[in-house]
């Protein structure tokens, strides 16, 4: 995907006080929107937006505002449903979560265990949302 890695990236950037000159010459090394990543994430994993969106539980005009790029900040719930409607790893969600500027999944946070746990097994949205409600979590997914 990338050329350089984070890394180097972080090194040229400390030691360039130019950072207009950092941007135009690390161009291609830029995250592209959440959207793109998205799409890419589809493609990659060869799977239908349709049944994406879908298993995500989100509703669909709000998912498909998402993946366009006309809901350029979803919320970290609503992210989740769909890395699990996508069946991503966990690495593969803390990924997703970093990528899109949100806090990553830490497990001495009760919410974000059950969320571990559910990645980790493989569950649906909806068998995350009852694992949530019978722990007593208020907040579901999506």
């Amino acid at each position: 995907m990338y050329e350089k890695e984070t890394e180097e990236l972080f090194s040229q950037l400390k030691e360039d006080a130019d950072i207009s000159r950092f941007l135009s010459e690390n161009e291609g090394e830029m995250a592209k929107p959440l959207h793109v990543y998205l799409e890419n994430l589809l493609v990659q994993k060869q799977l239908n937006k349709r049944e994406v969106v879908q298993a995500s539980l989100l509703e669909r005009t709000y998912a498909y505002h998402i993946f366009s790029g006309d809901k350029k900040n979803p919320s970290r719930p609503k992210l989740l449903a769909l890395a699990m409607a996508m069946h991503l790893s966990l690495s593969e969600t803390q990924y997703l979560l970093r990528y899109a500027g949100l806090g990553l999944l830490y497990p001495r946070h009760p919410w974000d265990s059950v969320i571990i746990s559910a990645l980790e097994r493989g569950l649906s949205v909806k068998d995350a949302n009852d694992l949530l409600y019978s722990l007593g979590e208020k907040d579901m997914l999506g």
